[in-house]
């Protein structure tokens, strides 16, 4: 199984959960973002997690190519 095979089994079993108990899912999202900067700050430096952030915010419209990408 692969990490984004375990991510994505994790991450629809928390959307599940959060549709069952009636819990706004962009909270649970939020809360999970929370959790991974906070396990990317015990290894990482707060610039270099602001940097992945700021990498995945600025790719995130799937109908724009990334900037190093060739037409």
């Amino acid at each position: 199984m692969s990490a984004s095979e375990i991510a994505q089994s994790h991450f629809s079993a928390a959307m599940a959960a959060a549709q069952a108990a009636g819990v706004d899912q962009d909270s649970v999202c939020r809360s999970l973002v929370n959790l991974v900067v906070s396990k990317y700050l015990e290894t990482r430096t707060a610039a270099d997690v602001q940097s992945e952030l700021r990498f995945v915010a600025d790719n995130c419209d799937p109908d724009t190519d990334f900037a190093f990408m060739r037409p």
